[in-house]
């Protein structure tokens, strides 16, 4: 399954969940800087569907704010857990 993400880094704690048009917002303690921010949200979205990390792949964005990730998993599965993220507060 393909989603977009939007990173932001620098939170005080990290966390997934929410939205930002159309995007799951991912908060990650990691700053950005030589792609801190971005290993850390791939890590943070695999976590949060209970997958292990090289489950979530970056397909575009390594140095934007906004994301685009494969998750590899049954659909049928992950699409409610990422409907639940993005209505959810993180």
């Amino acid at each position: 399954m393909r989603v977009t993400v939007r990173v932001r880094p620098g939170a005080s704690r990290t966390s997934v969940g929410g939205g930002h048009d159309g995007a799951l917002v991912v908060r990650v303690e990691a700053p950005a800087v030589d792609g801190r921010a971005t290993d850390a949200a791939l890590a943070a979205v695999a976590r949060a569907f209970g997958l292990r990390p090289r489950a979530v792949t970056l397909v575009s964005g390594r140095t934007s704010r906004t994301k685009v990730v494969d998750i590899e998993g049954d659909d049928a599965k992950l699409r409610p857990l990422l409907h639940a993220l993005l209505v959810g507060s993180g």
